[in-house]
């Protein structure tokens, strides 16, 4: 088995059953130790504030987020908004990459104005796209 490139990845989608799948790929490409799930922005914006105040933060904190960008409450712009607002370790940490099925050219060009979003990826992952990720 190949030895995972991040310690812990995040998904961010309001869809269970696309959560699952991504899960699926990310653990036969061996990239990653650990996988958090979250089916709504607010609940993941919570969690690594909640993180940030831990010792062992650098420890917990994702390598890499995957976000969705349409979501009900909070949709991953909105998500991006709140994260801007974190600590700048964490920033420096997390590498963003969204992850949608959004067809919409300014949704690509929005993502664009965010400097912590490093990959602009559309639906399903796919193995190819997992193991050639250099974010």
């Amino acid at each position: 088995m190949a030895t995972p490139k991040y310690k812990t990845v995040m998904l961010i989608d309001d869809n269970e059953i696309d959560n699952l799948i991504n899960q699926k790929m990310i653990e036969a490409a061996s990239i990653t130790e650990n996988i958090y799930t979250h089916t709504g922005a607010k609940s993941a914006i919570e969690f690594l504030k909640n993180m940030e105040k831990m010792e062992v933060a650098d420890k917990v904190l994702p390598d890499i987020i995957f976000l969705d960008i349409d979501m009900p409450l909070m949709d991953g712009f909105q998500f991006l908004d709140e994260f801007e607002k974190l600590t700048n370790a964490t920033k420096k940490k997390c590498k963003i990459i969204m992850l949608t099925s959004s067809i919409n050219p300014l949704d690509f060009s929005r993502s664009k104005k965010y400097t912590h979003v490093r990959l602009y990826l559309n639906k399903p992952l796919s193995h190819e796209s997992i193991i050639n990720l250099a974010v």
